[in-house]
């Protein structure tokens, strides 16, 4: 983190960024404005605080009316990310700071992540060290076979948007039946026809079922034991959308109970999660580090927030 104890400037914007971004859109950065790298807490960010103009966020730094307070100068916060659940926005509507993301930046790598986890979970694989026997060999392959193909079952969706509308058409491209719940009228994607059903068919009648909601205060635990009794006891739940979502008490019991469901967990609350998470030592709970954008197109997707954040300040390279 750049800090040290340079005079704040009085003749470029100031733009502190909090955490790490895409080394060239950095630069790019660099060529139109004082970039400070520092996070909140370092004296870096106390330093350059008063005369910041605009604050670069990705998922760990809440912007919030304390934060803002020490940013009297502030115009601009832009988000490396499509989520907007760390920033209040109506704080930052009081002050008159605009707040700017990047909506579709991680679209497909989450959705690649989603689908690798759905064919880990329907075909997991087996591969060899050493030679085998003929019969270990065929012992090895009366084992493995999967009791049902994705043409054989039903993927359910809840939030038809971005995210979940594109891994509506891959699940359909497979061959799954899909349904869908979303609270808004959405209009499903070109050429396929998932089903929307209520919210309590959607979890008793898919055989996977992927999150994607917001962070809206009413979805705070929607997952929870009224959602998932009602689940098919061998179901597979994924979560790629917000830890928030799932109450894991109520999760951890239902896995208990059903030894042959999973749930596939790659966001959380806290992050990272802490020794006391009821789903820790459950053998058909994956814990992920929250990985679903990390791929380097989407990082570098993201991370070009900086240009709108420089438009917003009337500044270009």
């Amino acid at each position: 983190m750049q800090g040290g104890n340079k005079k704040v400037p009085t003749t470029s914007s100031v733009i502190l960024v909090t955490e790490r971004i895409a080394p060239a859109s950095l630069a790019w950065l660099r060529e139109c404005a004082q970039v400070v790298e520092a996070a909140p807490g370092t004296p870096a960010f106390a330093q350059w605080a008063p005369a910041a103009q605009g604050l670069v966020v990705r998922t760990y730094t809440t912007v919030d009316g304390n934060l803002l307070e020490r940013l009297p100068a502030l115009r601009v916060v832009g988000r490396a990310g499509v989520g907007l659940d760390n920033i209040d926005q109506e704080a930052c509507a009081r002050r008159g700071i605009a707040v700017v993301n990047t909506p579709d930046a991680n679209t497909q790598a989450v959705v690649e992540y989603v689908t690798s986890i759905v064919g880990a979970a329907i075909r997991p694989l087996e591969f060899l060290s050493r030679p085998l026997s003929l019969p270990e060999w065929e012992a090895l392959r009366s084992r493995s076979i999967a009791p049902l193909q994705m043409s054989e079952m039903t993927l359910g969706i809840l939030g038809l948007g971005r995210i979940g509308s594109r891994v509506a058409q891959v699940a359909s491209a497979i061959g799954f039946r899909v349904i869908y719940n979303d609270i808004a009228a959405v209009v499903p994607p070109a050429g396929i026809a998932p089903k929307r059903v209520e919210c309590a068919d959607l979890f008793a009648h898919s055989d996977v079922i992927s999150l994607h909601v917001d962070g809206r205060a009413s979805n705070r635990r929607f997952v929870g034991e009224r959602c998932l009794r009602s689940m098919k006891p061998t179901a597979t739940l994924i979560n790629t959308s917000r830890g928030m979502v799932i109450d894991e008490g109520a999760l951890a019991q239902f896995l208990r109970a059903h030894t042959e469901a999973r749930a596939y967990l790659d966001v959380h609350e806290p992050e990272p999660f802490t020794a006391d998470s009821p789903l820790l030592g459950l053998p058909n709970a994956f814990l992920a580090p929250h990985l679903a954008s990390r791929t380097r197109a989407a990082i570098d997707a993201m991370s070009w927030v900086v240009r709108e954040v420089a438009a917003r300040l009337g500044i270009s390279a």
